[in-house]
């Protein structure tokens, strides 16, 4: 195991098609999976200090690179991304790893994929969802903004200057990410129905930003869950992870 102050070593693990996906772990103690959010890596966890604050506490911090995404597999070809093929890599993981007794957590896209997973049968001891509302229970999004210009960036299509989607296909260019794996990414996301959520008998944390208004609806989604608790920390979608309070809300929740 890698201490909280140590650089995690990139392990593997096997999807559940065989496909070749990785993950860090920092800490020793109570396992925690966490998964990040779309286009990002595990690292948005390490580098943006929840991990690392997590490890502090006593959790051993389980941190997978989704398929499409980071140092794990990035095939093109749409049959490597069947219907909920993201949820199936996490169960795959889980099992993997062996592990009976265990919290698991994400953020934006992660988060709807922890929603998932909890639906399909996983059974953390408590979960935590963040940074989403009730649209992560809505069908794939390719054809949204994130979708159009991902489409323009793989086939090589001219953007605006300035534009909100030019800052956007920046912001995707910088942190590596393949456009047409991300458009597969898109394209494998389930619809989960509200109701399903009434089943799911997992304490659960969700946590959103004061200022991230796409995912408004997050005190919905936490009234949808029975045994649910929400709180919301400083900060918009992109900026509410990186500040100390939510590390804060995690580590008091989880602690529980």
């Amino acid at each position: 195991m890698n201490s909280a102050k140590e650089a995690p070593h990139v392990r593997g693990f096997t999807g559940h098609d065989g496909a070749e996906l990785t993950y860090r772990e920092i800490g020793d103690g109570r396992p925690l999976v966490l998964l990040h959010g779309f286009i990002a890596t595990a690292r948005q966890w390490i580098d943006h200090g929840p991990a690392a604050a997590l490890a502090a506490r006593g959790f051993r911090v389980i941190l997978p690179d989704l398929r499409g995404h980071g140092d794990s597999t990035r095939p093109h070809d749409p049959a490597s991304y069947p219907p909920d093929v993201l949820v199936d890599d996490g169960l795959a993981l889980i099992d993997q790893l062996g592990l009976d007794d265990y919290d698991l957590g994400g953020y934006s896209l992660g988060g709807r994929i922890v929603l998932r997973m909890l639906v399909r049968g996983a059974r953390p001891a408590r979960a935590v969802v963040a940074g989403q509302g009730l649209a992560a229970l809505g069908a794939a999004a390719s054809g949204g903004t994130l979708g159009r210009v991902l489409t323009a960036l793989a086939n090589g299509d001219s953007i605006e200057p300035g534009s909100r989607d030019a800052e956007a296909a920046h912001w995707i260019t910088q942190l590596g990410g393949d456009p047409v794996a991300l458009l597969r990414v898109l394209d494998s996301l389930v619809a989960t129905p509200e109701g399903a959520l009434g089943l799911v008998d997992t304490p659960t944390l969700v946590v959103v930003g004061d200022e991230d208004h796409d995912h408004a609806s997050a005190d919905e989604l936490a009234a949808a869950l029975p045994l649910a608790r929400f709180t919301r920390v400083p900060g918009d979608h992109w900026t509410a992870l990186t500040g100390p309070e939510f590390s804060t809300a995690l580590v008091a929740f989880l602690g529980r």
